[in-house]
């Protein structure tokens, strides 16, 4: 037998999945079965001969099965460097045989804590200390040891096997994994304890771990390269779409279907549950509207801005029906339709009239409890983004008092702003965006940007900015673009001259007293 093919293995695993299979496959090579508890029982019933563990550290499992391979008659027969003439000695003088093999996976930490009525006991029941502990000293000496942490391993672990050869280049990738597991697992009993025990936002070292989900055909640019990775214990809305044709999902389909659909739930939950449609290009939205009927949101929404429209991402708060898909068939090109689900048909006659348009049916999405941005050499963690001041804390700080219809189109225009990159000035009149302007370095011309895309259309409507107007000029740019009313945060040193702007010209002012920066 070949120096890197196990004699012994020592199988403990939560995880049945595959485990007779891949055991039955090392008996059938003489290697002998060493094993604990529920696994040596499913071993054994499927008639395999096993060893207990206890068998040979020569201690029964005590503390209610807390401490069971925790023994130098194990750990000995793992980390020994089978090289090291001293190492095989101090075996020898023990009568610690070598364990070749370990395969194990551990207690489910993370779906327990998940359980909405789990209590701190059994959470910390489930963290495992023995199977973290074999599978870092077998990972350790790598250089002997196969080590196996997932089951999906199995299969190719045997394979290697039934070959005669396991070699390095697998046990070291089999290695780094395991290390990658454990880190993750401990990851989610830190969140964990942050917190239920600290309960601190911000604790002093932020941990958090991610799994790649796959590869992606590029970046932002051809020349990036670029993966999709999910958060230990996330369940993200992508993670569970059905993606209806197409080719795949790139980095900025994701980067801004993400933004639509965050967006179109947002506007149509603010409402009230009216029919909201968001068309987001280049991370910004470029058509926002909500309406009593889906077809008619998705027409004023592409109304907004249609050359902007043109390959953008369409995301819909509800299904797709048959008077929607007419609207849509009818406009410009996007490269990705995001809804909840299509009725019968409508999956068909979308792509028969729009070939390149991805169709993806996902559920409502979840916002992130925090959210992360790289910086060189580290990250900026903060709450995540959403408008907090209730419209009934508002204050309406001019002469004119707003309509409850200016009101209402305040409302939205200022939660529009919201996810519109800062500078940003956005127009509103009867639940649609008719101006969007984003991303410019002062006020002033974001507001031009609006006012030239609405084209009059937000006339008797609402202007919003997502930050206080500096100075009165901004005022007088929106009461030229004929809004009603104009929503802000307010808090700029030159508030007085900008009410007493607005009460010049005739305008209704409220301030939220709430900034929705965006970068």
């Amino acid at each position: 037998m070949s120096k890197s093919l196990p004699r012994r293995a020592l199988l403990s695993v939560f995880d049945k999945t595959g485990l007779v299979e891949l055991a039955t496959a090392l008996a059938g090579h003489g290697v002998e079965l060493v094993s604990t508890g529920g696994t040596a029982r499913a071993l054994r019933e499927a008639g395999l001969e096993v060893v207990d563990v206890s068998a040979i550290s020569g201690r029964p499992e005590i503390l209610d099965g807390r401490v069971k391979t925790l023994q130098p008659e194990i750990h000995g027969g793992i980390l020994a460097r089978r090289a090291d003439p001293a190492h095989m000695a101090v075996l020898a003088e023990h009568g610690i045989a070598t364990i070749d093999l370990v395969v194990v996976n551990l207690y489910p930490f993370e779906a327990t804590v998940q359980k909405p009525d789990v209590t701190r006991d059994a959470a910390i029941e489930q963290i495992d200390i023995g199977g973290p502990t074999m599978l870092r000293s077998a990972a350790k000496n790598h250089a002997s040891v196969t080590v196996v942490c997932d089951p999906t391993d199995y299969e190719r672990v045997a394979a290697a096997i039934d070959a005669g050869d396991v070699p390095e280049t697998l046990r070291r990738d089999l290695a780094r994994k395991v290390f990658a597991h454990t880190a993750s697992y401990d990851a989610a009993i830190a969140r964990w304890l942050a917190k239920n025990d600290a309960g601190e936002a911000f604790p002093d070292v932020w941990i958090t771990s991610m799994r790649r989900e796959r590869e992606l055909r590029y970046g932002e640019n051809p020349h990036q390269r670029a993966a999709l990775y999910r958060s230990d214990g996330a369940d993200p809305w992508w993670a569970n779409a059905t993606q209806h044709g197409g080719v795949a999902l790139s980095y900025l389909n994701l980067f801004d279907a993400d933004a639509a659909w965050l967006l179109a739930h947002d506007l149509g939950a603010a409402t009230g549950g009216k029919a909201a449609v968001a068309i987001i290009k280049h991370a910004n939205p470029c058509g926002a509207a909500v309406s009593d009927s889906l077809a008619d949101a998705y027409q004023k929404a592409f109304d907004c801005d249609p050359r902007s429209a043109f390959g953008g991402i369409v995301a819909l708060n509800r299904p797709v029906d048959d008077e929607t898909v007419e609207a849509m068939v009818a406009a410009a090109q996007a490269d990705l339709v995001i809804a909840p689900s299509y009725g019968p048909g409508v999956v068909e006659r979308l792509q028969a009239k729009r070939k390149n348009t991805r169709l993806l049916e996902a559920p409502a999405p979840v916002p992130n409890a925090r959210h992360l941005r790289p910086i060189t050499g580290g990250w900026l963690v903060q709450e995540p983004h959403r408008v907090a001041t209730p419209v009934s804390e508002w204050k309406v700080v001019t002469d004119r008092q707003p309509s409850q219809a200016e009101m209402d189109d305040a409302a939205l225009a200022f939660r529009i702003c919201a996810a519109v990159s800062s500078n940003a000035i956005v127009l509103v009149k009867d639940g649609i965006a008719w101006g969007i302007g984003a991303g410019q370095q002062n006020r002033v011309e974001s507001g031009q940007i609006a006012a030239q895309k609405a084209d009059g259309r937000a006339a008797g409507g609402a202007c919003a900015s997502d930050a206080f107007y500096p100075f009165a000029d901004g005022i007088e740019a929106a009461a030229g673009a004929g809004v009603a009313v104009i929503v802000q945060p307010g808090g700029s040193v030159r508030d007085e001259e900008t009410i007493a702007k607005a009460n010049e010209l005739g305008v209704a002012m409220v301030f939220t007293g709430e900034r929705q920066f965006k970068h």
